[in-house]
């Protein structure tokens, strides 16, 4: 960070929190409006923390390598040349000869992935005058934007549970740290965001625009381009709620349970064809490496792990098969969901995200409590819980099988936290609303 930050910075928060104040009637009641500038200001701390850590900390990482060694460049070639400037931003990984000296310079040019996000940074950094600190602020706002939008479509559902999607959705320290910065991580928890709200939109209130398509088309782009291993979890689970929905919208009985193994059948044909298309775009990720990826991402991370004493985790012995994937199911969902545990901490980071899972963990165990065997009514009765749980599970068990790093996955699990604790939230609300009905008709 820089002296330019102390310039640019505050005059961006006095433009951002000026439109928050502007737009928080029309985005907020009287009832979600206390939360709105709240959760916009933690952002705008995370933001800031998570360049203040990996500054001083860390001493370097993704965050400034898509700054420092990347979207700088793009803002060099603009005071240049505009147009040297806009071939950059729309480069497709080959150097040109008018932009080489530019673009032989940006360590993430031929690694497209980043690259999108130094794009993205760079477009920013337009608006910023290349300061870190400032386009950190317009990445947390992003972050913002879209956790909120999700937050109001939950909130349209269940409006007596806003306190706890208000905690689960916005205020989660995990969420809010590692989900607002100049981060990959930024953006996808962004696009998740907005698509879940859209699609709540489209389903429950019937609500459809150019708009809104542009907008969750964007964003499963953005997830595409950045972290294709997302959507793989997440355009199965969207598809099997949309059929789900339009199942429950059959009013007869017998009718509906004719057609559920007809819905079931045709969800998972078009998952996998889905999935199938998705993985076309990266070898990686096709379905007949997907075991493959997971190893060679796995070894990777914990061997780096391991050379800088970092914080790796271990699942034990076993083979890379579909069946020895499936066996260590159990293990790489608790690893996300509940781990790091108290005496696995190493470093200041470990011990929050320790605490956080402790709390996770503790929720969890009150839910299923009070819940017991009616789990499986509760869940198989709501469609949006089916969604919330199927995401949540399936992408726990992806990252949890495939970090071996709790530096990372920490990171990598943002996605989910909100929706597994949203459904917690809701299966406990459903939970109550027929213990209370029961009652309501035997009195």
């Amino acid at each position: 960070m820089e002296i330019k930050d102390l310039l640019v910075t505050p005059i961006w928060l006095l433009i951002i929190y000026a439109g928050a104040y502007v737009i928080r009637r029309r985005l907020s009641d009287p009832v979600t409006r206390k939360y709105f500038i709240p959760s916009l200001t933690v952002r705008l701390i995370g933001a800031i923390g998570v360049g203040l850590i990996y500054q001083y900390y860390y001493d370097g990482g993704d965050t400034f390598n898509f700054f420092t060694h990347g979207s700088k460049y793009i803002w060099e070639a603009w005071k240049d040349s505009p147009i040297k400037a806009i071939k950059l931003i729309f480069a497709d990984g080959q150097h040109h000869a008018d932009t080489y000296v530019y673009s032989s310079q940006i360590w993430y040019y031929r690694d497209l992935p980043s690259y999108f996000m130094v794009r993205v940074v760079a477009v920013l950094d337009l608006l910023t005058f290349h300061t870190y600190s400032a386009t950190a602020c317009l990445f947390a706002s992003i972050s913002f934007m879209g956790l909120w939008s999700m937050f109001r479509s939950f909130y349209q559902l269940y409006p007596q549970l806003h306190r706890s999607f208000a905690i689960a959705i916005l205020f989660i320290p995990s969420v809010f740290f590692w989900g607002s910065g100049i981060m990959k991580d930024t953006l996808t928890l962004a696009s998740v965001a907005f698509i879940i709200s859209g699609m709540i939109q489209i389903l429950y209130f019937q609500r459809v625009s150019i708009g809104l398509f542009a907008l969750m088309l964007l964003c499963f782009y953005t997830i595409f381009s950045i972290r294709i291993y997302i959507l793989l979890c997440l355009v199965p689970a969207i598809l099997l709620w949309y059929f789900l929905v339009n199942l429950h919208k059959i009013r007869s009985p017998l009718l509906r349970l004719a057609m559920t193994p007809l819905i079931l059948l045709i969800a998972a044909f078009a998952s996998y064809n889905a999935i199938d298309q998705l993985s076309k775009e990266h070898y990686r990720y096709s379905i007949d490496r997907l075991s493959n990826t997971a190893e060679i991402t796995a070894k990777w991370i914990n061997y780096v792990s391991t050379i800088d004493k970092g914080s790796g985790y271990m699942l034990g012995d076993f083979d890379y098969s579909p069946a020895g994937m499936f066996r260590k199911f159990p293990l790489a969902l608790n690893v996300t969901l509940f781990r790091p545990y108290l005496w696995e901490v190493h470093n200041p980071v470990m011990l929050l995200a320790a605490l956080e899972s402790i709390g996770v963990l503790i929720f969890t165990f009150l839910i299923l409590l009070k819940v017991r065997l009616d789990i499986f009514s509760l869940v198989t009765g709501n469609p949006m819980l089916i969604f919330l749980l199927m995401f949540s599970i399936s992408f726990a068990f992806a990252v949890g099988f495939s970090t071996y790093n709790f530096g990372s996955l920490v990171r990598y699990k943002i996605p989910l936290i909100p929706l597994y604790l949203s459904a917690l939230a809701i299966l406990n609300y459903t939970n109550k609303e027929r213990k209370a009905g029961v009652l309501a008709t035997t009195e």
